[in-house]
């Protein structure tokens, strides 16, 4: 049965550029995709209100969904304003019946303020990762949690291939010396190593860390991973995978490690003092998942001791971080912000895979299992797979402390 009354819609996404709105791009189209590389197909709603390749993750942009949205009769509310209790998103939360967010500027949906919001039925990522949300509170409360799988893996898969090399070859420093107009070759290349014939592993091989290994394979690497759903024989095979049946047993054979589970109660903090403790002695880590996978002060003295030679990834905790977050300024660091999973490309994805589930939940559909994390009062679809019940949202408060500079 399709929903006839008026619903509120509010809508939580990361702040336009400090340069305006664009009216121009650097590309007049993108790529036209038809499935994805296990042949899910893209997301197929009935329309879209957008062009492929505009900005449509921030304020202006709406994910492309006011029209949708209002000329059903329901009310669109769209902010970045989205922490601490006098936000507007704290103010609007209380009469919502749907709420979508991305993970690069994530609305928390704490336990709290699930509490405060009698009225909520779906929570909707706009992205992949749904740990912004109490997941436990959304089982017992029966609300639906979705995300729109697929949509940016490949993306950050690239992401973090591309950090990898810049921890390894210590790219940040080089270009640095070109921006302050110096030729300083021995100081630019001091910590610079190939990445070839080094030992390259993935915690989780999934949607992401599969295309990282694949992707990591024509660089003549030894690859290894593990996790809790074995890969088929033939894929270890023709990637040359070597499985860990743990975490432990990985890290310490591993000159780079790519982090790519999610984060839930079971790994929350994976990464802590006793666990890189286990790495060898100058090693790397990418972290494009979740930053509270890792234990934030363990990382900064991992580096400042030596026992890491660096640590790059996009993901940090809270989001976005307080000013004087030391991710910031840890030595050898190639951090950038939530970035891996919003590119151009990717926001026409994710734009479509929301306008998917809200088509379908506004007229009483299925929603794809793959994009179902909770339902039903309990796990379902991918998040039976691949999360755990729980809540990983403590602390997401200092969020608030962030001043934009």
């Amino acid at each position: 049965m399709s929903i006839s009354s008026a619903l509120k819609v509010l809508c939580v996404l990361y702040p336009d550029p400090v340069t305006g709105f664009p009216t121009a791009y650097a590309r007049s189209t993108i790529p036209t995709l038809s499935h994805y590389p296990d042949g899910q197909t893209l997301p197929t709603p009935a329309s879209i209100d957008f062009m492929p390749g505009q900005l449509l993750g921030s304020v202006s942009g709406g994910l492309g969904l006011e029209k949708f949205v209002t000329e059903r009769g329901h009310r669109f509310v769209v902010t970045s304003d989205k922490d601490g209790p006098d936000s507007v998103f704290e103010r609007e939360l209380p009469d919502a019946d749907v709420v979508i967010s991305q993970p690069f500027w994530p609305g928390y949906l704490t336990a709290e303020r699930i509490r405060n919001a009698p009225k909520l039925k779906i929570a909707i990522t706009a992205g992949i990762g749904s740990d912004h949300v109490d997941l436990q509170s959304a089982i017992a409360r029966d609300i639906t949690v979705c995300e729109v799988t697929w949509c940016n893996s490949v993306s950050v898969a690239e992401h973090a291939v591309m950090q990898m090399l810049a921890l390894v070859r210590d790219y940040i420093p080089q270009y640095g010396w070109v921006m302050k107009g110096g030729w300083n070759i021995a100081d630019a290349i001091s910590r610079s190593y190939d990445i070839e014939g080094m030992d390259v592993g993935v915690v989780a091989a999934g949607r992401i860390g599969l295309a990282v290994l694949k992707r990591m394979k024509a660089f003549d690497v030894k690859l290894h991973y593990t996790d809790r759903h074995r890969l088929p024989a033939e894929v270890e095979q023709e990637l040359g995978l070597t499985f860990h049946p743990n975490v432990e047993s990985l890290v310490s054979v591993c000159d780079v490690v790519s982090i790519h589970c999610p984060l839930h109660a079971e790994t929350e903090h994976m990464f802590d003092d006793a666990l890189i403790g286990r790495m060898k002695r100058g090693s790397y880590i990418v972290n494009t998942a979740r930053g509270k996978i890792c234990d934030r002060d363990a990382i900064v003295r991992a580096l400042e001791s030596g026992q890491l030679a660096g640590y790059a990834g996009d993901v940090w905790f809270p989001q976005p971080p307080p000013n004087d977050h030391p991710w910031r300024s840890m030595p050898n660091h190639a951090m950038t912000p939530h970035t891996s999973g919003t590119s151009l490309s990717a926001q026409a994805r994710y734009a479509a895979g929301v306008r998917e589930i809200l088509e379908c939940w506004l007229n009483g559909r299925p929603i794809r299992e793959e994009y179902l994390i909770v339902q039903g009062g309990g796990l379902a679809g991918t998040g039976a797979h691949s999360y755990s019940a729980g809540d990983a949202t403590g602390g997401s408060e200092e969020a608030a402390k962030f001043r934009a500079v």
